[in-house]
């Protein structure tokens, strides 16, 4: 069955479909129209045990293999996903509602994270010690087993590609659960990719197969990126198994600090895409934005122009700038924080309601006069809103960035060098960017803070992170009394 046909998605486990094997199913619903447009299974204990159970029979003989040879085998699954790149976007759109160009250059990324882990992988190494003259000592990675992928709906194939490519590429096994609002990209994804039976395996459902997963026993590394919420759960279950690692990317809520001195409309402009790209629906989202007083008037003026300016609509609308949030819990989420902070005595100038219409659509909104207490400026939103506050100085804008329990990432809009370095080294994010609110260099791994996680969840750092060091001496054994030495 093609994964928008009617019926209920069967998993894939061992490189065979597994039907459901209890009653509760799952829809999928297209945010954009309210249509369902696919049913998965609910998930459960047996199907976990069923894909840990096929990862872990498979662990021996593909960590076994040369790493150039599974470099290889993922080139080719790269090679098999860039025949679908639109199909995969389109699929994609239809789950989440990006834009289609948007999920397109997401499928491109993915696909990309694949082919760089294929070639830096087989390149991964330990090390030699210095010991004695007549001893061999190395620091040697080996796999961790089999790793439970947790991927988030907001940019699933990009994400699912990254941490099946660095755990596959080091010689573990996996099972892969998407989130229950994007399993078709993902269950697409694992059917087009060439593998031996086993090596990745796809369970559906939502946390009550994600928990059964991540709390078997034969799990030996949990991948997680999403929210705080079901990462504590994550960590909780894995900290209860001696041994087992888990590494998570969790929520955010990003500042963007403007400095005195900064053109007002290009600040708008940075501001308008760190808040509002993807429907705020990205980990790294501008959620907070501490304007110097100097150029607040201008730079708001602007903000709502730019806020009011974007063309909001289906996915597959090529028109389309910003598509809905997920879903109408995801609205919920972000009205009720809005709501709540305009009650508390914040201005919204523009946006601020959902659309009364099919679709889980929320506008691009712009709020000011927000205080600190406020939920939209202390609890993830995840969704087009920019909360701006006005402040008499770098320095306050500074404090009140670093106010947060969150760790994930932060920008700053300066023309001052001496500012620049100064929020590089006092902002405790994992992420510092200096005039962008996106960017950076291919390989970058950042290490998340605070209740935003911990681990590297991409960049070659992941490749230490999914291995496990053994450290091996080795020296000649003396002959035996009367013999020669074995010279074999």
């Amino acid at each position: 069955m093609t994964v928008l046909e009617r019926g209920v998605r069967p998993h894939l486990i061992a490189g065979s479909a597994r039907g459901a094997t209890g009653p509760e199913t799952i829809d999928v619903i297209d945010p954009a129209t309210g249509e369902t447009i696919a049913t998965i299974p609910a998930g459960g204990p047996d199907d976990a045990d069923a894909a840990v159970g096929a990862a872990r029979a498979a662990a021996p003989g593909w960590a076994g293999r040369d790493p150039a040879e599974r470099g290889e085998l993922l080139k080719a699954s790269a090679r098999a996903l860039r025949g679908a790149v639109n199909e995969l976007a389109e699929i994609q759109t239809r789950e989440n509602g990006k834009p289609l160009a948007d999920s397109a250059a997401g499928v491109e990324a993915g696909i990309g994270a694949i082919e760089q882990y294929a070639e830096i992988g087989p390149l991964h190494r330990g090390a030699a010690l210095a010991g004695s003259w007549n001893a061999l000592d190395t620091m040697v990675p080996e796999p961790r087993g089999v790793a439970a992928l947790i991927v988030p709906w907001n940019d699933p194939v990009a994400i699912a590609c990254g941490q099946i490519a660095a755990a596959l590429v080091t010689g573990n096994t996996a099972v892969f659960k998407p989130s229950e609002r994007t399993p078709l990209s993902g269950a697409r994804l694992v059917e087009l990719m060439e593998l031996p039976p086993g090596v990745l395996n796809l369970l559906l459902g939502d946390g009550r197969a994600g928990q059964a997963l991540v709390e078997h026993p034969d799990v030996d590394i949990a991948l997680h990126t999403g929210s705080v919420e079901t990462g504590r759960q994550i960590a909780v279950s894995c900290g209860s198994v001696l041994g087992r690692k888990a590494l998570l990317e969790l929520g955010g809520k990003d500042a963007l600090v403007i400095d005195e001195g900064v053109d007002p409309a290009w600040a708008a402009e940075q501001a308008a895409s760190g808040a509002f790209a993807n429907a705020g629906q990205v980990c790294t989202s501008v959620e907070r934005i501490y304007v110097h007083h100097s150029l607040a008037e201008a730079f708001i003026e602007a903000l709502v122009g730019e806020a009011q300016s974007i063309a909001v609509g289906n996915g597959l609308d090529p028109g389309t700038q910003m598509g809905p949030l997920v879903d109408d819990r995801q609205v919920e989420v972000v009205h009720r924080q809005v709501s709540e902070a305009a009650a508390a005595g914040a201005r919204v100038l523009t946006g601020g309601e959902p659309r009364d219409a099919p679709g889980s659509f929320y506008p691009p909104t712009v709020m000011t006069e927000v205080e600190g207490s406020m939920a939209i400026m202390r609890e993830e939103t995840f969704g087009p809103v920019a909360p701006v506050q006005v402040v008499s100085s770098f320095d306050e804008g500074l404090e009140l960035a670093s106010a947060t329990d969150y760790g994930l990432a932060a920008s700053v809009l300066t023309p001052s060098q001496v500012n620049a370095q100064r929020a590089c080294r006092e902002l405790q994010v994992g992420t510092v960017k200096i005039n962008s609110v996106w960017g950076g260099a291919p390989g970058g791994g950042a290490e998340p803070r605070g209740v935003s996680g911990s681990g590297f969840g991409y960049g070659p750092e992941l490749l230490d992170e999914l291995t496990q060091t053994k450290v091996i001496h080795i020296e000649p054994a003396p002959p035996a009394e009367g013999g020669a030495t074995d010279a074999r």
